[in-house]
């Protein structure tokens, strides 16, 4: 049953009791991981303090989801009751609509793939997070994500499996002085077992693994409710082949993601893929498998977390996906606006919206936006026999 007095917006006090302990604010969503954070935390004398974001207006559709959810909203306070710590509720509804669903719908109504988890860690998690620590005069912040910060720089966590790095390119680098990631050095094995032996009410909590306000899975339901009727992105158009011929029509080409296969006419020599979306014309561009590789990538909305970001020609390892295998690539082109990489080896679906993140070794550089990904990137001064060698390798 959801305790509904955890439905208001409670504001954290301007000041709390004097402690001599450094005290932490630590984002509980009521899972097992941000629980047991916690608990690490009050284990090791830190003076902890546990809030809840609560992302949903009153009213709404709120997806049933282990998180972000009013029932997760109940098992935070539990939790922080158990370990004897205060706990609150922020209310970031508004910001969450403007910075994350908001931009969520441009995005597909772009032609793009967004994710929104690194958008809300980079403008409403953290940013918010940090907000209210320095209204309490909390040196320190703390969630439970699966990755790393040592001397001033984010690193992969411990459990490859489970790092969570790809989706924390976009904090503010000056964010990890402060930042404490206590199940960074675990498994989820271990994060689970410890959470039994503390009698957590988490410990077997399901995780979520869906967009938190998708209702049952379904991002069109979202486009739907909050796009106009006559919107481009849900408007029937062509699907075509790469030469440009017609074989089939659509209902939206917001609908599509590039490397889908599903909802795709029949009848060609072989399965055919989503390569691209073209909003101009709104047009679903098909082809075969082997139309998705790419060796280059382009990317904006760069944030380097390193305090020198890497020079043209370094060699880096390049993540397009979340799990996916990191593959070796180098910098060919850095400016102000957009960063392009050239890939060792070829990758599927590189999809525009979608994040790219960059690592040498497991510390993590920087990350960015793709605006898109190329067979081939051109010719570059910094690395002209690499580029040549590509163009060559490529057609």
């Amino acid at each position: 049953m959801i305790d509904n007095s955890c439905e208001r917006d409670i504001p954290l006090p301007a000041t709390l009791p004097a402690a001599t302990r450094p005290r932490v604010l630590v984002a509980m969503s009521g899972g097992v991981d941000s629980s047991v954070a916690a608990a690490i935390l009050v284990r090791d004398g830190y003076d902890v303090v546990g809030v809840t974001m609560k992302l949903f207006h009153d009213g709404g559709e709120v997806p049933d989801r282990p998180c972000c959810s009013l029932e997760s909203v109940n098992d935070a306070r539990r939790v922080a009751e158990h370990l004897g710590i205060p706990h609150y509720v922020l209310n970031l509804q508004d910001r969450f609509s403007r910075d994350v669903v908001a931009d969520f719908v441009a995005e597909y109504a772009a032609g793009r793939t967004p994710i929104p988890c690194v958008r809300c860690n980079t403008f409403t998690k953290f940013r918010d997070l940090l907000e209210k620590a320095d209204a309490i005069d909390a040196p320190f912040i703390a969630t439970g994500h699966y990755a790393r910060v040592a001397d001033g720089r984010l690193r992969r966590g411990e459990d490859d499996a489970k790092d969570q790095t790809y989706f924390l390119w976009g904090i503010d680098r000056a964010v990890l002085a402060r930042m404490l990631l206590p199940v960074g050095n675990m498994t989820k094995t271990e994060t689970r077992a410890l959470a039994r032996e503390l009698g957590l009410i988490t410990a077997e909590k399901a995780e979520s693994q869906e967009i938190c306000f998708v209702p049952d899975g379904d991002y069109v339901k979202v486009l739907e409710r909050e796009l106009p009727a006559d919107a481009p992105a849900l408007a029937p158009g062509p699907i075509v082949t790469l030469d440009g011929t017609l074989i089939g029509t659509h209902d939206g080409f917001a609908r599509y993601t590039v490397g889908q296969r599903r909802g795709l006419p029949g009848g060609s020599h072989g399965p055919l893929f989503v390569i691209a979306l073209r909003p101009e014309d709104r047009a679903v561009v098909v082809g075969p498998r082997e139309a998705l590789l790419g060796r280059g990538i382009v990317a904006r909305e760069m944030n380097w977390l390193v305090p020198v970001p890497p020079a043209l020609g370094t060699s880096l390892l390049v993540r397009i996906r979340h799990r996916a295998v990191p593959v070796a690539g180098t910098l060919v082109r850095r400016d102000a606006s957009e960063v392009e990489v050239v890939l060792e080896t070829a990758v599927h679906a590189i999809s525009p919206g979608q994040s790219v993140v960059f690592y040498d070794g497991d510390l993590v550089l920087g990350g960015g936006v793709i605006a898109s990904g190329r067979r081939a990137l051109p010719l570059h001064s910094s690395a002209p026999q690499l580029a040549a060698s590509l163009e060559s390798s490529t057609g």
